[in-house]
């Protein structure tokens, strides 16, 4: 089913015992959304729009909106914590922000209780290769280049998998009814220091000139924010942190991939430097 649409939707809580609802569903490529802008809008915010609606019809228990640290725009010094303002950058961001201001508004008006998380970048197994980590290293074990996109300056937080889940299940169990939790870890790294981690790894060098011959410095995106430092102290107060270290994350990440690439749909579209894509066409929900 789909979430844009509504008779599904209500069908769906008329017959299903549904008590909780954790609401991952989105459009997230950052890259796709400048050229598929109202796309991401009809999904990510009319989409929400008719789940938290209809959930609230049905009276759960709890739903949960997954956000994004993009949310808050970037930032090279300044550390967001859940009252920061929102100042996205890009259609992505712009539609998970306005999703949830359809979410806050009802516990607002209603006190049904939503509760918000904004998490940093999850890497792991069973990701889709569009995403940097299984991009390079899916590029890398096919003998092809990592594509860079700028300068490659750009710093990112990452979270294993595993721990997202754990902080999920914390939110699930400890959060409380209109609270926003930042799902945030201090691991971070430029996009060119990972690929040049997953060159390392995968490929067994340590020379700097070697490791260069495996990176393609491609053009940037329109926009490319630079970091986005959070402050976790909420969820931590809850009786969350991140566990897995990343040299453990990354290793089990690369064994998977090594098995599992060519088992996705239309995986090698997904290692393009820029996406490449049908034009949408679905504008009969709203």
């Amino acid at each position: 089913g789909d979430i844009c649409e509504p008779d599904f939707i209500k069908h769906l809580f008329e017959t299903e015992k549904i008590d909780i609802v954790l609401h991952f569903a989105a459009q997230t490529h950052v890259d796709l959304s400048f050229w598929h802008a109202l796309e991401f809008t009809y999904v990510n915010v009319y989409g929400t729009n008719v789940l938290v609606a209809a959930a609230h019809e049905a009276n759960v228990e709890k739903f949960v909106y997954v956000s994004t640290d993009e949310v808050y725009g970037g930032s090279t010094d300044e550390e967001f914590d859940e009252s920061s303002p929102k100042r996205p950058t890009n259609p992505y961001a712009s539609s998970k922000a306005a999703a949830e201001c359809f979410v806050q508004s009802y516990w607002e008006r209603y006190q049904f209780p939503v509760v918000i998380t904004r998490s940093s970048n999850v890497y792991g197994p069973h990701q889709y290769p569009e995403k940097v980590i299984p991009k390079f290293i899916s590029l890398l074990q096919q003998n092809r280049k990592c594509c860079i996109h700028g300068s490659g300056l750009q710093r990112r937080n990452f979270l294993y998998a595993a721990d997202v889940v754990e902080a999920f299940l914390t939110v699930l169990k400890e959060g409380k009814p209109g609270e926003i939790y930042n799902i945030g870890t201090n691991f971070e790294m430029s996009i060119a220091q990972l690929a040049k981690e997953l060159i390392h790894l995968i490929k067994k060098t340590s020379s700097e000139s070697e490791m260069e011959h495996w990176m393609d410095y491609v053009k940037d995106r329109p926009t490319n924010d630079l970091r986005y430092p959070m402050n976790s102290e909420k969820m931590h107060n809850l009786g969350w942190r991140p566990k897995v270290p990343w040299k453990e994350g990354i290793k089990k990440t690369i064994e998977w991939y090594k098995e599992n690439f060519h088992n996705w749909k239309n995986s090698e579209k997904a290692l393009e430097p820029f996406p490449v894509t049908e034009p949408f066409a679905q504008l009969s929900g709203p």
